[in-house]
């Protein structure tokens, strides 16, 4: 478990998986250059100490780009251990004896440990002063980018229940004290803000410890307090401090945190910006952050990421995801085997999963429990399931397996007049079209005629000893 964004670094680098870059960058395209082209070649994280303009900050990238930095950020051998850690007080039994007593209320302790710590001291109030949104090194990622972005500054807001909120959304500034949050319609801070009246408090957070960072891109269990998920990733509770200007707990070990309130009355025009899909997303009319106050450190680190065609970080971000909730899922749906959100399949445009099929329909019924969940598989477009001995990982696997078992009007379902994310190009309208789902798993008699499915062809296991040593010569 890391305090900070600083311990990481330092633990990146002892590692070799940090390099410094002194040479003078612009965050203007220049950065997001580097860093996209470091991406693709699956590189290291960067850090960036030379920064044009800014000669208070430095520039980190690439925190997240690979699967071991990830692990190692979330203190974790296996991501799937992160998700039954997750999962370990919903899948405790109900107690009733007087043992089963004391072990809930053990499990009670154990959550107790991953609630957010108020500290008075924090290292994110070293300074205070007004706010400047110009001056954060912000990225410009792409020529037709509307602006600079704030691209990896989870958004703090807080319910009327006290409940906290910690969201990921792109952030285009406009000057210097306001900002475009491009909070999508199916995101919790939409919902939020459509219940909402006037200027509503939120906090814009710089840096922070890596599994905080890595918690705002995760679907939290709605309505669980995302301070507290924070706690279960990091392993134990966040460190926040009270706000100097609303009235928000915020993260105490950030680099940076902006102060403001989002006025739900003001929408303006976002975008457009360069995103995932590949094209730029012409963005729409979302509400204006207002700035109060930057509180920041002496030496702020700023972290931002870039994002366009894969496998760029947000690829690794994706997987951890997908592994970190497998658990989950299984616990939800426990015929699933594992899932597959392949990088190239853009997070929510394909899902497959392999499953312990046992009656006639079972395929579909495992894709519309899949759509039926929250916003990570919500929004899949094209599902398709498979048998539990299919590789999910393995492509050819998966292709072998439509091509064997599915019949196009028997086994391929389409769902008109469906939700989809709002940034899918493919759509008719933007968050709303069609989704896909294939039935790719061996069909029993019901489902298939009346007939048994044919057999598999396998070598006999005598003739395949006899001319086991021909073979190994043969091929060296």
């Amino acid at each position: 478990m890391f305090s900070d964004l600083r311990a990481f670094l330092d633990a990146l680098e002892e590692r070799g998986w940090l390099k410094r870059v002194s040479e003078p960058l612009s965050p203007e395209l220049e950065i997001p250059e580097v860093l996209r082209r470091v991406m693709y070649a699956r590189g290291p994280a960067l850090l960036f100490e030379s920064v044009k303009g800014f000669p208070k900050w430095r520039v980190v990238g690439n925190l997240f780009g690979s699967l071991e930095r990830i692990r190692l950020a979330l203190s974790a051998e296996r991501l799937e251990d992160v998700g039954r850690r997750i999962l370990a007080p919903m899948a405790s039994p109900p107690p009733i004896t007087l043992m089963d007593k004391f072990r809930a209320a053990a499990d009670l302790f154990e959550l107790g440990r991953y609630a957010p710590r108020a500290v008075r001291s924090a290292p994110v109030k070293e300074v205070e002063e007004a706010p400047n949104l110009l001056s954060i090194p912000a990225f410009k990622s792409w020529p037709g980018d509307a602006g600079r972005y704030i691209t990896f500054g989870p958004l703090v807001t807080r319910t009327a229940s006290g409940i906290y909120n910690v969201g990921l959304y792109r952030i285009q500034i406009l000057n210097e004290a306001e900002a475009i949050v491009h909070a999508q319609i199916h995101k919790r801070a939409a919902d939020l803000f459509a219940s909402s009246r006037g200027c509503v408090d939120a906090a814009i957070v710089i840096g922070g410890d890596p599994a905080f960072l890595l918690s705002a891109m995760m679907p939290t269990p709605y309505p669980l307090d995302e301070y507290l998920f924070a706690g279960v990733l990091r392993g134990s509770g966040l460190e926040v401090t009270r706000g100097s200007a609303t009235d928000l707990y915020i993260p105490a070990r950030a680099e940076a945190v902006v102060e403001g309130c989002v006025d739900v009355s003001d929408l303006r025009r976002e975008g457009p910006f360069g995103d995932h899909y590949g094209v730029y997303d012409p963005g729409g009319l979302y509400p204006v952050f207002k700035a109060k106050l930057v509180l920041r450190r002496e030496d702020p680190i700023y972290y931002g990421t870039v994002v366009g065609k894969p496998p760029l970080e947000d690829a690794y971000m994706g997987k951890a995801v997908e592994r970190v909730f497998l658990p989950v899922l299984q616990f939800l749906l426990p015929e699933v085997v594992d899932i597959n959100l392949p990088e190239f399949g853009l997070f929510q445009g394909v899902a497959i999963v392999s499953v312990k099929k046992r009656f006639p329909g079972h395929g579909k019924k495992v894709m519309m429990a899949l759509w039926g969940l929250g916003h990570m598989m919500s929004l899949t477009k094209v599902v398709i399931v498979v048998d539990h001995d299919v590789n999910v990982h393995d492509l050819n696997e998966v292709l072998f397996a439509i091509a064997q078992r599915v019949d196009p009007q028997r086994d391929v379902v389409v769902v008109p007049g469906a939700h989809v994310d709002v940034l899918d190009t493919g759509s008719p309208t933007p968050g709303y079209g069609s989704k896909l789902g294939i039935d790719a798993t061996r069909k029993l008699p019901e489902e298939y005629g009346g007939r048994s499915w044919p057999a598999e062809v396998e070598p006999d296991p005598e003739v395949a000893e006899r001319v086991r040593g021909v073979v190994e010569r043969v091929l060296g």
